[in-house]
């Protein structure tokens, strides 16, 4: 991945489009901008979470949402959950808005648009941004996360704890 060539919208705390820059220069500056994140729960409503390889240069090794990614310059949220969803997890579905994070310290000042998605498909994960994943209860998860939060992103903590408070999750 060549950060000098991935181009983002910058945006300002409205999440209105102030400009364009590379990917390198939004996060040296702490500029805002936009990500979507996918949450894929699965029939028995169990959330599949991956493991961000080691490789990548935000928060390797660590459990994170389904699937996510930045929102490309002149690239829609729901475009970009698409792409995302199809990039890493190798699915197509029907993906359902669920609700809206502003950009924060711990979204990375990540605009988030999340939604949400149910499958039984086989996911087979891009081994080249995802070093395993599985399913889990969100009992599990919220477990997990009391006990070791240092192993879950920022993003995602945040992410799982509204997501929990909100009934709408699909």
């Amino acid at each position: 991945m060549n950060v000098e060539h991935e181009i983002y919208n910058i945006v300002d705390e409205n999440d209105c489009i102030t400009g364009q820059a590379s990917r390198k220069n939004i996060h040296q500056n702490k500029l805002l901008h936009r990500s979507a994140h996918i949450l894929v729960f699965n029939s028995r409503r169990e959330l599949f979470l991956q493991k961000r390889a080691l490789c990548k240069d935000e928060s390797p090794g660590l459990w994170d949402t389904s699937a996510a990614g930045h929102v490309d310059a002149g690239e829609s949220y729901d475009a970009c959950a698409h792409r995302e969803l199809f990039e890493e997890l190798h699915l197509k579905a029907v993906l359902k808005p669920s609700m809206k994070i502003s950009a924060c310290q711990e979204t990375h000042e990540e605009h988030v648009q999340v939604y949400t998605c149910t499958t039984d498909e086989t996911i087979q994960v891009n081994s080249e941004e995802i070093s395993e994943g599985a399913f889990f209860g969100l009992a599990q998860i919220q477990k997990n996360i009391s006990a070791n939060p240092a192993q879950f992103t920022s993003s995602f903590k945040l992410l799982f704890n509204q997501t929990l408070n909100n009934e709408n999750i699909s």
